[in-house]
């Protein structure tokens, strides 16, 4: 099915004087798979809300334009007539689930479409066997992982065979493994003849999948490009465009980054892995029989920033929460734990609590500074929304004001549990020369991340986690190919 946006333009006021898209006329034509690129707050989610109907038939604001459905222009068709043209899967899955078990979600959305109980059972049963995902049946949606949610998310909407899918950075939660399941399952659906359009900032995964790479800027289709001429133009050309790389296996080379030291002295990445942190004992279990974190000894190098990279599932998350005193048990009192360290969650909405950002970052600094809170919030690019509440910002907005809140808690070790969910390359350079100031200003980071080019902008070591234990340790400078191999086959 063919989509059509007709000199459309879309403000989320009550004018078009400070519209998000502007004049937009663009065309996906049917069976095309299209990406949409761009800086956070260019208008690329606005335009994926325009094509499945939640502008404006649920978020309000004002419109101009016309966007068609093959034929159908969306302002004459209600969102139930919309749903059964387009799928859309977002972000973070949970905020799509309805049901507590994988069966009775993926069934969901047929059943919302009142489709026959036998011709559901079938429904089901096919997109099961498609996507693979036997071992995902009857299973309980609370103790899926991540990647796993994701899948269920897609089979749900697969199952109601939607002729449109529209996907919103499904990607940014998820390791490189089941990054490689989802580019299979928009493959699949690339075979069937569906239109697919995709919002995203890591876009390594679709270079053999995507027709057209679209640039969006200021509300408008800036540029376009094949996956290939993309390629062909580097990641330094990306990079200038705020957009991340197109070919990871071009990362192999790079250097990483230096941290910036007193007086804007440079600090040596190449560090040794002496003086370090041991922690003795870290386990944590659900239960007795499963065990989900077994490391006898973890030597954390002080004053510098470590990876900690694993597929979903490895036990990463819960590491953090351990070091932390958030669960399990290990020689250092879960009181000293609390005081001593300082996490910042994958889901930012848990641990945003004020009524404006600078309120956020002053909450946990002993004693409160304000010109020490706005310093930190310039750094994020945050410092004009100060004043607005976190709650009212984007993803990748939240995410900053949480990472401001961790620099400014005075805290020796701050654990970070991917801080670049969901940001684009511009914004994940910012957070990456936060960390090496905090890193250089005496604390010691944790970063847990799927993000290679986040790890060679500011990172000195890695751990490699497999099963709830550390496979492997070694210092970056020198092993960027055998990090890229490792991020790859996780």
């Amino acid at each position: 099915m063919t989509i059509t946006l007709k000199n459309v333009s879309f403000s989320y006021a009550e004018s078009l004087d400070d519209a998000v898209i502007k004049n937009l006329n663009f065309e996906i034509k049917s069976g095309e798979c299209v990406v949409l690129v761009g800086e956070s707050g260019c208008g690329k989610t606005t335009i994926s809300k325009l094509i499945n109907g939640l502008i404006p038939l649920y978020q309000s604001g004002t419109m101009a334009g016309d966007v068609l459905l093959g034929d159908k222009n969306t302002a004459d068709m209600t969102l139930a007539e919309i749903s059964r043209h387009v799928g859309s899967v977002f972000q973070n899955p949970r905020s799509q689930f309805f049901n507590i078990d994988t069966d009775s979600e993926i069934a969901f959305g047929c059943e919302n479409l009142g489709m026959d109980p036998e011709e559901i059972r079938g429904r089901v049963n096919r997109v099961v066997k498609e996507f693979h995902i036997e071992h995902l049946a009857g299973r309980n949606i609370f103790h899926l992982s991540g990647g796993e949610k994701q899948k269920i998310a897609c089979a749900s909407v697969s199952a109601t065979d939607p002729e449109i899918f529209v996907l919103d950075e499904p990607s940014a939660n998820l390791d490189l493994k089941t990054v490689a399941d989802l580019a299979e399952i928009i493959k699949f659906w690339k075979s069937r003849g569906k239109t697919v359009v995709i919002v995203e900032h890591r876009i390594h995964y679709l270079r053999n999948i995507a027709d057209r790479i679209c640039y969006v800027k200021d509300g408008q289709i800036q540029d376009e490009w094949t996956p290939t001429e993309l390629e062909a133009k580097g990641p330094e050309y990306a990079a200038s465009l705020g957009l991340r790389c197109m070919n990871l296996e071009q990362l192999k080379n790079k250097v990483p980054e230096l941290a910036e030291g007193p007086e804007g002295s440079k600090v040596p990445a190449k560090r040794t892995l002496k003086e370090s942190l041991l922690f003795n004992n870290l386990h944590f279990a659900y239960n007795r029989k499963f065990p989900v974190l077994d490391i006898p000894v973890l030597s954390l190098p002080r004053n510098q920033i470590t990876a900690i990279i694993g597929h979903n599932g490895a036990g990463k998350s819960t590491l953090a929460q351990v070091l932390c005193g958030l669960r399990g048990t290990w020689r250092q009192k879960r009181k000293a734990r609390k005081y001593g360290a300082y996490l910042i969650m994958q889901d930012v909405n848990h641990q945003l609590f004020t009524e404006s950002v600078l309120e956020e970052v002053l909450l946990g600094m002993r004693p409160q500074n304000e010109k020490a809170a706005l310093e930190i919030l310039a750094g994020l690019n945050l410092d004009q929304y100060a004043h607005e509440h976190p709650m009212a910002l984007s993803g990748g907005q939240k995410q900053r004001v949480a990472i401001g809140s961790g620099v400014s808690s005075g805290r020796d070790i701050v654990v970070f549990d991917e801080p670049t969910s969901g940001l684009d390359y511009r914004q994940m350079l910012a957070v990456s020369a936060t960390l090496q100031k905090l890193a250089t200003s005496g604390k010691t980071l944790l970063v847990i991340t799927h993000d290679p080019e986040f790890i060679l902008n500011c990172c000195q070591s890695v751990i490699r986690m497999e099963y709830g234990k550390i496979a492997e340790q070694y210092l970056l400078q020198g092993n960027q190919e055998k990090l890229i191999e490792a991020m790859l086959n996780v």
